[in-house]
Formats: structure tokens, C-alpha cells, sequence
């Protein structure tokens, strides 16, 4: 596949499309998502944070299942409601704090598929689900989890703290399996020691701690050119990126796997005389990092190939999400 056809399928992919109504939605908030004043970061990252006091910030995110993954695999999309709600807390750079969900299903069967996948998702991940609500009487099987995470307000990871000149960094966890039923999720976890697991989530806990991060993500249902292209639009920036620097297993096809969600993967970005501390931090916990790009400030993100260079998304005209954040 040359360069312009790998970019009209990342473009068109169902992973980031679907992104597109947040605007029309969170902009119906605007008015009332900081009532009570305490609201550092609202729309447009992986979690919301809010001041408690004592420098520290609670973080607030929630996740629905996609439909699709429901009906592949209702174990699978029980423990990934642990794994996506615990990455976006480590995103920020937080300390996951507790789970509550909300799950709708008629079926006996399929609500003890979730739930044995969610027990074995707090396992491993060692962040518990304490409540929720159950529809017992819906005419659909669905699930969605909120997670609580908590950290210092000094050290937040953001989305929107991306600046020219800063260097574009890809981290993932290469030791994985496509799962059989869903394509498009590559698990790292599940063959993993829950040490192991954790101590990728610690890791980016130590990231912030040490400030070594300008703005992050974590690579979720658009994949990697549509996450780093949501961080782009959040930091109101653009970059130029290599393709063949993008860390890959092999095993999967380009195509797949730039559209895949890893278990543990992010984008980065750092001023370049961080990025060696933070390659060494990720790579302890088994977490393939390289610089694959920098930031510019032209608001678009060109992805090269060899000789050849294309736009993937032009800020001016497109939207992925269309929320534009400011640093806290």
C-alpha cells in the first residue's frame, strides 16, 4: 500500500470518525462544566482533573464498551473496561484510585462473561471496582466504567502541553497477541505477571513525577496516527512524522497495526534532552520506545515515507475531536 492509500484508510477509519461528535456534545457543558470552580481540565483528554487541596487533583474518566467488542467477545470487553479506564489515569500520569460501572444485559450467561473478565482485569491491573448500577431489564448487552485516580497538581500530564520543537515519541509494548475475535486490539496484558502490568502504569507515574513529558496520550480506539493527531489538536500544533520510526511487531500489517489499541501504549511528546531519560524509564518495563517525529508549529500532521510526504490531518480544516485545551 503506497503512502496516500495508507492515510485515506487511517483517515476513514471507524476509530476516529466516531470521535468527531464530541464537540456537538461537550459544547452543550459549556456553560456549566466548571460550576463549582474547581475544574483544572475538562474536555478533550483522558481524564478530567479537579482541585481538592494540598496541590492535588482528583482524575475522573469513563469509558463505554464499543458494541462491537461486546458482541466478539463479553469476557474481553469486561477486562478491557479495567485496562482502557486504568491507561487513561496513567495517560496523565495519575495514581488509579477505584472503578464503579454501569451494566445493562438480560443475559445471565453474558453478565457472568463481564464480570469474570472484569475480575480478572482488577487482578491484574490492582485497581478494584467498588459499585455500580445494574439494568437488568435492557434490551441490549452494554458496559461502562468510571475510574478515579488521584496525583499532584504540579505534575499532570496533559494533551495540550505539546510546543515546536518538541520531539514525537511512540512507546508500545511489542510483546503481544492480536485478539482472535477483535483485530484490531493488541494484548499485551493477559500473558503478562500483574508486576509487570503495574509497573508499566508506575512508570508513567515516574514520568510525570519527573516531568520529563510536555503532553501525552494513550493509544486508544483511533490508533496511533488518530491518537497523536487528537494530542495535536488538543496542544493546537501540528508535526511531521516517520513512518518506519513508529516502534511494530511485524506480525501485523502496517495498516492493522497503526490502527490497533495496544495494551500498553502511548504518544509522547519532550523536549529533546528528555527523551533519553524517558526511552530508559519505558524500556524497563518492557515498553518499546523511539522519537519518530517533532512538532511544528504549522497545525498540520504530515506523515513521510522514504522520500514521499503527505498530510494526514490539516488543523485548519479538519477535526478529530475539535476541543483545543489550555494548560492548566
Amino acid at each position: 500500500m503506497d503512502l496516500k492509500s495508507l492515510i485515506d484508510s487511517i483517515r476513514n477509519f471507524e476509530g476516529i470518525t466516531r470521535k468527531n461528535l464530541i464537540k456537538d456534545v461537550t459544547g452543550l457543558l459549556e456553560e456549566t462544566y466548571n460550576i463549582s470552580g474547581k475544574t483544572l481540565l475538562g474536555f478533550g483528554d483522558d481524564a478530567s482533573a479537579l482541585e481538592i487541596g494540598n496541590s492535588q487533583v482528583v482524575l475522573m474518566a469513563a469509558d463505554g464498551m464499543w458494541g462491537k467488542l461486546m458482541e466478539a467477545d463479553p469476557w474481553w470487553a469486561g477486562y478491557c473496561s479495567v485496562l482502557v479506564n486504568v491507561n487513561d489515569i496513567a495517560a496523565m500520569g495519575g495514581m488509579p484510585l477505584g472503578m464503579t460501572n454501569v451494566l445493562s444485559t438480560q443475559n445471565e450467561d453474558i453478565c457472568a462473561q463481564i464480570m469474570d473478565g472484569i475480575n480478572e482485569g482488577v487482578k491484574k491491573f490492582g485497581v478494584p471496582m467498588v459499585g455500580g448500577h445494574v439494568h437488568p431489564d435492557a434490551p441490549y448487552n452494554s458496559l461502562d466504567v468510571s475510574i478515579t485516580g488521584i496525583m499532584n497538581r504540579e505534575d499532570l500530564i496533559t494533551s495540550c502541553g505539546a510546543r515546536p520543537g518538541h520531539k514525537v515519541l511512540v512507546a508500545i509494548d511489542l510483546e503481544g497477541n492480536v485478539h482472535p475475535q477483535f483485530h484490531l486490539n493488541w494484548d499485551t496484558t493477559t500473558m503478562k505477571t500483574a508486576e509487570l502490568v503495574q509497573a508499566q502504569i508506575m512508570a508513567m507515574n515516574e514520568l510525570a513525577r519527573k516531568h520529563l513529558v510536555s503532553a501525552g496520550k494513550d493509544i486508544s480506539n483511533p490508533g496511533t496516527i488518530g491518537t497523536l493527531g487528537m494530542l495535536l489538536e488538543a496542544s493546537n500544533v501540528g508535526a511531521t512524522v516517520q513512518l518506519e520510526m513508529i516502534p511494530r511487531n511485524t506480525d501485523v500489517n502496517l495498516e492493522d497495526w497503526l490502527k490497533l489499541y495496544p495494551g500498553a501504549g502511548f504518544v509522547l511528546t519532550a523536549e529533546e534532552d528528555k527523551v533519553g531519560d524517558i526511552i530508559k524509564i519505558l524500556e524497563k518495563v518492557n515498553i518499546t520506545t523511539r522519537v519518530v517525529g517533532s512538532i511544528t508549529l504549522d497545525r498540520k500532521l504530515y506523515l513521510t515515507s522514504g522520500d514521499d510526504k503527505e498530510v494526514v490531518f490539516d488543523f485548519y480544516t479538519d477535526k478529530i475531536m475539535g476541543i483545543q485545551e489550555e494548560m492548566p
